[in-house]
């Protein structure tokens, strides 16, 4: 992976929509939420507006006027320059060819499971799967709310892509605690319990 003069994923999503119009950072803000993209990526108004300075230090991004309505206060209008397209492009086909370590937290906490007695985990595993339930039943009516809407699916792929790792995870997550029938007597002694299998 290469490193990027700014590697925040939220300042490729500020260059994405930059390439389609120049807009100032609270008009950027909208459009991101507007879009579904807090979604995909953590941002708030703060760390936005410090990563419009990255890109705009990095040359990135440039300043193409000040404007002022009514008594609100000045905001600056960025446009995307030459090299910001450059390394939009450059950043979206290395995110999408290259695979890359992420470090969930899920996957973290499977890590340390076992610090936890099976019979806490089980319950806490079954919360995990109502609250998948959830977001599986949210990103589907998005998907569907947007297809009413005339969405074209090349514009929708990110939610697709989120209900597939939804229906991956439900899937490990039940093999898991049907695996836990089989240790969780072990497990469970270890914590100096017995297993209550529910």
């Amino acid at each position: 992976m290469k490193r990027r003069q700014v590697g925040n994923l939220l300042g490729l999503a500020v260059l994405s929509y930059l390439s389609r119009a120049p807009m100032h950072p609270y008009e950027l803000s909208k459009t991101l939420r507007n879009h579904g993209d807090a979604r995909s990526i953590k941002f708030n108004h703060g760390s936005l507006y410090m990563v419009v300075q990255q890109l705009a230090k990095a040359g990135f991004v440039a300043e193409q006027e000040v404007e002022r309505e009514g008594a609100r206060p000045e905001r600056t209008v960025y446009q995307i320059t030459d090299a910001g397209r450059a390394e939009l492009r450059d950043w979206l086909r290395e995110l999408v060819g290259e695979p890359q370590h992420e470090y969930p937290a899920f996957v973290s906490a499977l890590s340390m499971i076992a610090a936890l007695s099976p019979n806490e985990v089980v319950p806490l595993l079954g919360n995990r799967l109502d609250g998948l339930a959830a977001q599986r039943a949210e990103a589907s009516r998005e998907i569907e709310q947007a297809e009413r809407q005339g969405v074209p699916p090349l514009f929708l792929i990110e939610e697709v892509y989120r209900l597939s790792l939804i229906d991956a995870e439900v899937a490990y997550v039940r093999d898991l605690l049907a695996r836990i029938d089989e240790w969780g007597p072990m497990w469970a002694e270890a914590h100096g319990e017995e297993y209550k299998p529910e």
